[in-house]
């Protein structure tokens, strides 16, 4: 090939590469602590209450204050707002005013789980059960027969609040969902994959031991209370107002023999959610314009309810700041631009036929951009324009970021939402970015280190 056509070919043709190609050692070993220190948050916010606690932790460390209504906004100024203990706004107030329009990152930090029923518990042949229902997008079959962990609150008709904690410590026993065995199993494997596994049959094994008289009935799940009241206080109606969630009992991990991968519950979103923490708190200095960065709850439902991104949260958040500064919160939308944080499907070989592999996202490419999201022709995507793609390329050019741009499999495959939308409709200028995930929404998933850090230090720039 002539040297000519060469750099006809570099000028003018894609010349994405795999990202190993591209770091120099010292930003592989920069890779490194920052994935080390993401698996520590993982292993800590395997729940979107205790994802959020652990970001004020360390946004308290890095000198971020609680803010109240009212308070003076100066440049510099480090302010969080935790709304209702599940979602976290936080802002590093810039040298130029709210006028000029804020950068943000947005992410969630709920997953799918599953949530104990209001009446939770039964005994059935002498065994006792908790009832659950299943949220967000779940392959229900991969929830049976793996350790899970129960977290969650309590909240008593006295107006104490009880955390509970089972299965995380060391010694602590675990739950399980039980399955058939293979013997007895002929008619359920003739089942669809979505139907062999019925929503109502995700019932948690807590117990088999009775107690009292053995012509008492009952006495298994008498027998759970009474170890729940002993440990927490609570009875049999405290479920009614409690949030327990049952989640994986697994702490993250390195994937591979080459341990290029990490593999945990929860990377959807929180490996989004961590970048966006993250690259706000190291900023080292007051960025240009108010840097801001949301961790929402509900996503993975609609982003609905309180604490969800369509609620109010965001925007009274944003208006107090607006208003210490005399600025219509409409002006600062109209002039902010937000990183959505979500993560992306990543090309898995073993099931080619639902990706498009031109347009598809791969482990070890970088940050995946999504200039839409939504299913069936793009329905429910905020769909970013031409002018906002190129911006963002540009900005990541220019820092050397590792990115590709992807979409979410095959046109009439599917196709999946995040909070750009929501954002979008404040009229706030928003593109999709994350990280590429194999398995999404499985009890255990996987990523790869290059990505989850190229991710950090995208966002890095947008908030700087």
């Amino acid at each position: 090939m002539s040297d000519e056509i060469k750099e006809l070919k570099k000028k003018l043709l894609s010349g994405r590469k795999n990202g190993y190609d591209r770091l120099n050692p010292a930003e592989l070993g920069m890779m490194e602590e920052y994935c080390r220190d993401y698996m520590a948050f993982l292993d800590r916010s395997k729940t979107e209450r205790m994802c959020a606690r652990e970001a004020i932790r360390l946004a308290q460390a890095a000198g971020y204050q609680p803010y109240s209504r009212g308070m003076e906004v100066r440049p510099g100024d480090k302010f969080y707002v935790c709304n209702r203990g599940k979602s976290v706004l936080l802002a590093h107030v810039g040298r130029q005013p709210l006028s000029e329009g804020a950068q943000i990152v947005a992410a969630h930090i709920d997953s799918p789980r599953l949530d104990l029923k209001p009446n939770p518990l039964y005994e059935e042949s002498e065994m006792a059960f908790f009832k659950t229902h299943y949220y967000g997008g779940i392959r229900k079959y991969q929830w049976v027969t793996i350790p899970l962990e129960l977290h969650g609150v309590v909240a008593k008709t006295d107006g104490s609040v009880v955390e509970v904690n089972i299965g995380s410590d060391p010694g602590d026993p675990r739950l399980v969902i039980t399955d058939l065995l293979p013997h007895l199993g002929q008619e359920q494997n003739k089942k669809p994959l979505g139907e062999a596994v019925p929503g109502e049959s995700l019932n948690l094994l807590v117990g088999s031991r009775p107690i009292g008289d053995e012509e008492d009935s009952g006495r298994v799940k008498l027998g759970v209370m009474q170890l729940l009241y002993e440990k927490y206080g609570i009875t049999e109606d405290d479920f009614t107002s409690a949030e327990l969630e049952a989640v994986p009992a697994s702490n993250a991990c390195e994937i591979g023999l080459d341990r290029s991968m990490l593999g945990g519950y929860g990377h959807d979103d929180r490996v989004c959610a961590y970048a966006a923490l993250r690259a706000l708190l190291d900023l080292n200095q007051t960025p240009e314009r108010t840097a801001v960065c949301v961790l929402a709850d509900k996503e993975e439902i609609g982003s609905d309810g309180v604490t969800g991104m369509q609620s109010a949260a965001f925007d009274t958040f944003m208006e107090d700041l607006c208003q210490a500064q005399n600025v219509p919160v409409r002006a600062c939308f109209e002039q902010s631009f937000c990183l959505s944080a979500d993560v992306t499907a990543a090309y898995d070989p073993d099931y080619a036929d639902v990706y498009e592999k031109r347009n598809a996202a791969f482990i070890n490419y970088g940050v995946g951009l999504c200039k839409y999201t939504g299913a069936r022709g793009k329905s429910g995507a905020s769909d970013a324009d031409a002018e906002t793609v190129a911006y963002i390329r540009a900005l990541f050019d220019e820092a050397g970021i590792v990115w590709q741009i992807a979409e979410l499999g095959k046109v009439d495959a599917g196709g999946g939402g995040t909070v750009a939308v929501y954002m979008a409709n404040r009229n706030i200028t928003t593109l999709d970015a994350g990280v590429p995930v194999l398995s999404m929404h499985a009890p255990f998933e996987v990523v790869g280190k290059l990505d989850c850090y190229e991710t950090y230090r995208g966002m890095q720039m947008v908030l700087q």
